[in-house]
Parts: C-alpha cells; sequence; structure tokens
C-alpha cells in the first residue's frame, strides 16, 4: 500500500539554541522540537528524567479516600480482593498491588475473570464469590470505571469498591467508595495518559506515604522502585503515550526489568529468548506482552498473575514455559482467523470493515482486528458469534476515532467501551446486521478518501553521511521509544540502491550508496518490492547499532522506499 511521506518543517533558530545550550547536534535537537520540547529545561527534562519528578499521587481525585480506606482495613484486619483484568496492563496491576499489600501485612488475595466466560470488568457472580469469602474491600485495577450496576450490587452487601482504572469515563460514575481516574473532568492530575498500571501505581505510592507519616512502618519503609518492572510491562503493553510521567516510569522500569530479580519475569526472559541484561520497550512489546498476554486470551489469565507474583524459581520456570506454547498456540489460531479475515474483507468499497463469524475466539480477534487495520488502514470491528450473543474487537486508525463510531451505533449494542483505537463491545445476535450498516454508513461519511491513506511522518532529511556513531548515541537518549515518542524516522534522498536480497520470506536486505557513502539495511515486511536497484530513490529508515560478534555496524531500519519525483515528500 502506498505511503504518504510528511516531513517535519525544520527550525534552524531553535536548533541552535537548543544545541547550544544541551550541547547536542543540530539534527537531535530537531528531534527534540518534533516532541513539543522547545524551551532547554523541558528538552533537559525529557533526556534527564528523574523519578523525584513524578507527580503528587494526592492529585488524583479520592486519592486521600481511597488510602484511608485502606488504611482501616490494613488496622482491622479485613480482607481486601484486587480485582484485575485479563489483558497484560491488568495482570501487571493485579500483581503490583497484591504484592504491596501483602509486603505491608494485609490479608489480601485477587481475581482475574475469564474472558470467555465473565468477561470485562466486575461482575456479580465474582462479586458474591468475593463477599462470601469475606472480603470487606475490592480495589479494582484497569477496569470497573464502567461498572454501575455491580457496584451498586457491592455496596449493597457492605463491600466498599476503590476503582483504580484509565479507561474513558462514562456520564454516570459507579457508586464506589472511592473513583481514582485521572481522566474525571474534576481529576486536577496533571497528566491523563497513565495506563491502568500507572493509576495502581500512584495508590501505592500514596499508600506508603500516608503510612509512613502514621508511623506504620517499625522497620524499613519499603522500596517501591522494585516494583517498576511490572509498571513498565503494563505501560509498554497498554500502548499509552510513553511521555510526562509514563516515560519516567517506563525509563527506570526498564532498569529493574534488565536486573531480572523477579524469578518470574527472568524465567519470561528466558523462554522468549532475551539476552540477560538487555531489554527495551521492542522486547517488551513483541515477546514479553504477547506471551503474558496469551493466558488471558486462550485460558486462564489467573497464570499469568501466578508467574509475576511467585518467588519460586521452579514455579516460574514452568509457568513460564506454559505461556510459551500457549503463546505459539495464540500465533497459530490468529493466523488461522486472520486468513478468514482477509477473504471476507475482500476489497469492498467501503471505508471500514465489520467482520463477524460463529466460532472465532474471542480471546485472539482483537489482535487480528490491529493487523486488518493496518493493512487495510481503515477502521475495523471483528465479532465473534456464540449463540445469540456476540463478543467484538474494534480497532481505529489514526485519522478516525473508534469509539466514537461505536457510540454512533450504542442503541444496537449490550455494552462497549475502551480509548480511541481500540475497543472492546457485546452484542446481540439480533442486533448484528442493523449495527453493520449503521457503523459502514457513519465511517463512510465521517471518513474521505485521504484518511485512508496511511501516513510516515519524517523527522528530517538527512545525508546518509550524517549518521555516524555520535547521531546513534544522541537518538539513543529518546528513548524509551513508543506511543507519542516513537522511534524517529529519517529521510534521505537521490539514493542509489545498489542491490537487494530476500531474507526469509518476508523481509528484505539493502545496499545503499548516496554521494561515496554506503550503509547496508533491512525493510522488514518490504520483500514485496525485490529486486528493486538503481539511482534516485527517496528512502524512510531508522538508524541503529548491529552489534554480532563484538563487532558494531550502524545501518538502517528501512520503512518505506519511493521512486523519486519534484514532490514526493507531500
Amino acid at each position: 500500500m502506498k505511503k504518504r511521506w510528511k516531513v517535519n518543517p525544520a527550525n534552524k533558530e531553535l536548533q541552535e539554541v537548543l544545541g547550544k545550550g544541551l550541547n547536542i547536534l543540530p539534527l537531535t535537537a530537531q528531534l527534540l522540537i518534533n516532541r513539543g520540547l522547545v524551551t532547554i529545561d523541558k528538552a533537559f527534562c525529557f533526556l534527564k528524567p528523574e523519578l523525584k519528578n513524578l507527580h503528587d499521587p494526592f492529585l488524583l481525585k479520592d486519592m486521600d479516600r481511597a488510602v484511608e480506606r485502606v488504611v482501616t482495613a490494613l488496622g482491622k484486619r479485613e480482607k481486601i480482593a484486587v480485582y484485575g483484568d485479563y489483558d497484560v496492563d491488568g495482570t501487571t496491576s493485579t500483581a503490583l498491588v497484591y504484592l504491596f499489600l501483602r509486603e505491608l501485612g494485609a490479608d489480601t488475595s485477587y481475581y482475574i475473570p475469564q474472558r470467555r466466560n465473565e468477561g470485562y470488568g466486575l461482575n456479580i457472580e465474582a462479586i458474591k464469590k468475593l463477599h462470601a469469602s469475606g472480603v470487606k474491600v475490592i480495589i479494582t485495577v484497569d477496569c470497573g470505571i464502567s461498572n454501575c450496576e455491580e457496584a451498586a450490587y457491592a455496596k449493597s452487601l457492605g463491600i466498599d469498591i476503590i476503582i483504580s482504572d484509565h479507561h474513558e469515563v462514562p456520564v454516570d460514575l459507579p457508586p464506589a467508595f472511592a473513583v481514582l481516574n485521572p481522566k474525571q473532568s474534576d481529576c486536577p492530575f496533571p497528566f491523563k495518559g497513565l495506563a491502568g498500571v500507572g493509576v495502581a501505581f500512584n495508590l501505592v505510592i500514596a499508600l506508603r506515604a500516608r503510612l509512613r507519616e502514621i508511623g506504620f512502618f517499625k522497620g524499613e519503609v519499603p522500596n517501591l522502585k522494585k516494583y517498576l518492572d511490572l509498571v513498565c510491562i503494563g505501560t509498554v503493553a497498554d500502548m499509552v503515550p510513553l511521555v510526562d510521567e509514563n516515560r519516567i516510569l517506563v525509563k527506570f522500569g526498564l532498569k529493574e526489568l534488565e536486573a531480572a530479580t523477579r524469578p518470574g519475569l527472568k524465567a519470561l526472559m528466558e523462554a522468549s529468548g532475551l539476552k540477560p541484561g538487555r531489554c527495551d520497550t521492542g522486547n517488551i512489546a513483541f515477546q514479553l506482552a504477547p506471551r503474558i498476554n496469551a493466558a488471558g486470551r486462550l485460558t486462564d489469565a489467573v497464570k499469568a498473575v501466578r508467574l509475576l507474583v511467585t518467588e519460586d524459581e521452579k514455579e516460574a520456570a514452568s509457568l513460564a514455559d506454559e505461556l510459551n506454547r500457549e503463546n505459539s498456540a495464540r500465533q497459530r489460531i490468529e493466523e488461522e482467523i486472520l486468513g478468514q479475515a482477509i477473504s471476507m474483507a475482500g476489497d469492498a468499497a467501503d471505508k471500514g470493515i465489520v467482520l463477524a463469524l460463529e466460532g472465532w475466539h474471542p480471546g485472539v480477534i482483537g489482535i487480528v482486528a490491529s493487523r486488518l487495520a493496518d493493512r487495510f488502514s481503515k477502521p475495523v470491528v471483528m465479532i465473534s458469534l456464540e449463540g445469540e450473543v456476540g463478543k467484538g474487537s474494534a480497532r481505529g486508525i489514526k485519522s478516525f476515532n473508534i469509539l466514537d463510531g461505536l457510540r454512533a451505533c450504542a442503541e444496537r449494542l449490550e455494552r462497549f467501551g475502551g480509548h480511541k483505537a481500540a475497543a472492546g463491545l457485546t452484542i446481540k445476535k439480533e442486533n448484528l446486521e442493523p449495527f453493520i450498516g449503521e457503523f459502514i454508513r457513519y465511517v463512510n461519511s465521517a471518513l474521505g478518501p485521504e484518511d485512508l491513506v496511511p501516513e510516515i511522518v519524517l523527522d528530517a532529511v538527512v545525508s546518509l553521511g550524517e549518521i555516524d556513531q555520535r547521531l546513534i548515541d544522541e537518538i539513543e537518549s529518546l528513548q524509551p521509544f513508543g506511543v507519542s515518542n516513537r522511534e524517529p524516522v529519517l529521510c534521505i534522498t537521490d539514493a542509489h540502491i545498489v542491490a537487494t536480497e530476500v531474507v526469509g520470506s518476508r523481509h528484505l536486505r539493502f545496499k545503499v550508496r548516496q554521494k561515496g557513502c554506503a550503509r547496508s539495511g533491512i525493510g522488514f515486511g518490504l520483500a514485496g518490492l525485490h529486486p528493486i536497484k538503481g539511482q534516485g530513490f527517496g528512502i524512510a529508515f531508522s538508524p541503529y547499532v548491529d552489534e554480532w560478534q563484538g563487532g558494531r555496524n550502524l545501518k538502517l531500519r528501512i520503512k518505506d522506499v519511493k521512486a523519486e519525483c519534484v514532490n514526493f515528500l507531500t
């Protein structure tokens, strides 16, 4: 699919100011400018994040109420249950709060609903079970903000619910004892982009502060840095913006993860083939997170929480191997459903895709929907039908808010919720055809032809000779990369592609020259371009260092190639 290239405009004046003030290259200064960091102070804080720059957790609305209720529960030895979600954000949040409460000596347990039988969020049967076990306080993590009926039922049983969530806030809030969600319109917390695990970690920070204030700790005060590995994984996996507080949490969380002191994560890294002491956001997104997610997608996410909280190395190794096998099974199911979905989608002229089929695994269709959205550059809804009910996953594109699309069809849905980019839904089979018609009509009216053309945003046009070790080092100082802080993408023009070679079945190795400078590169998924060679190409790429057998070589991770013309940078 052809892509539209857009180059961020160069700001020579600001480049000079930031370059001199921070002793960085003009190109690195432009990368900061492109991220909205146009003052020396802001740029310095971005390049040198510190834990002391985290926001005051008590700025979260209801945090004082939440903390006081937990403190009371600790004093009275009341049972506290941590109620999570079955994805990575939910399981890491659950493990985080459970482990901290256990460290405090609390009478605590955790509960993760089964995706297939119980669905997302609080449910009445689960609350009944927790009440029967004597639970007096339920702390939800990464869920709960839409569970009005369930929260009211818990309240009728005498259970106090503390909702800790980060999803979009509905008009009517649940009748909970406290609601922690920075997206509440009257919440003064300055950063709204936390993952569920980020909200949970703020609860932990605030709780420790209050307990220290009242003299709860008789010995050493718990060091919360050891929980940052969990915060890091959940934040990266949930694809929230890696800026502001999230950037700090992930930056320091990666250091904890590289130390690999948690038995479960150490075992999971080994099962994933990760080398000790080496881990970045890409490793989390493509190796660790899918394996943690696999249990919740196919069987029971409790296994993932057990892996994260265990202190037994043998149990950790066994659970990691099990998750590894389940991830392989998930991949096989995913490929089968993807093939069916591509065939069903065809080449329809509509600007959105809605597919439904009996028997699709509801734990996998979200991944397939994402792949379809990337492939066709269209909003996608995939629905797994079971009897008279369908459970669906929806994915948007850059130019389309998928939640708005579902809101436009709300009368056809039993329930829905999520984010701008991703959402879930439940629908009765009898409403499926009307929903498809309404959703497609809404998408067709909301999107223009240009909205369906994927865009590559280029940070700067450079020469190949500028790609040296200093530049690579300065680009690495912008890490961790992720949403809202993507890996820089540069562009060279008038390039000579000397040769290409297919690697595996999908990737393409390049040899490139420009003005006497030669580099090699790899284009993942670009094998369809082979063979391609000659003069006058535009190449979009990210530079990196390839370390092999003690050597370090500067290479290009090629994103796209264009046959050059006068105005290809539009």
